[in-house]
């Protein structure tokens, strides 16, 4: 039998996924924008807690939002009509992720003149957001006490590239038996350098202190 050729095709997305990436994130530092990529499963609360982190920061400094989903545009009506500021729905088409140059098709549509910050609101999906780099300056995921403190253990890439994790609904951790020094253990064993922030976005405990570290970053 004949030798057969192989193609790595994924290995040949990813990388010239990277190099896109790379390239967008050096377009966007020349127009000084800040791209914030926002992950997590869905119902874990992300609208709500950006609803309340840009009403915190929108006094103080310009943002857009990049709503993504396979379909429908229900979240990017109730984050327009609950801060005011620019807004655009991203449909994929049925892909469970953003890519480099999706992100730049939204970022297209979007006036970023005079823009401090833009955040992706990235499919509700822990496994294959993940995987690809959408040209984003940070990674940010949101883990709901109600998946359980071992999360990081099941879905290691996610917590290994997001600079930043916020654990949510910590109103209700006694209902759900979650052990936040045990997750927080387990987030740092995936990845050492990530900060930690416990919010609320029902009760807007620790909604400030996302603001500000967000702040801090875009400044």
């Amino acid at each position: 039998m004949g030798n057969i050729k192989i193609i790595d095709i994924k290995r040949s997305i990813f990388e010239d996924n990277d190099k896109d990436a790379d390239k967008l994130r050096a377009e966007l530092n020349d127009k000084q924008v800040f791209l914030l990529n926002l992950m997590s499963s869905p119902g874990s609360g992300k609208t709500t807690t950006l609803i309340k982190t840009i009403n915190s920061l929108k006094e103080k400094i310009n943002i857009k939002i990049m709503e993504a989903d396979i379909d429908s545009d229900v979240d990017a009506i109730k984050i327009k009509e609950s801060t005011g500021v620019d807004t655009i729905q991203l449909h994929t088409g049925g892909m469970c992720h953003l890519d480099a140059d999706m992100t730049r098709q939204g970022l297209r549509n979007l006036d970023l003149e005079k823009t401090d910050l833009v955040i992706l609101e990235n499919v509700g999906n822990l496994v294959c957001p993940a995987e690809f780099d959408t040209g984003s300056h940070l990674n940010c995921m949101i883990l709901s006490v109600p998946e359980g403190h071992d999360k990081p253990l099941k879905y290691p890439l996610m917590f290994q590239i997001c600079d930043l994790v916020l654990i949510n609904k910590i109103d209700v951790m006694s209902v759900f038996d979650f052990d936040i020094e045990k997750c927080k253990e387990y987030i740092y064993k995936r990845n050492p350098k990530a900060t930690i922030i416990p919010i609320s976005a029902k009760t807007g405990e620790g909604i400030d202190k996302f603001a500000e570290y967000l702040l801090n970053k875009v400044k």
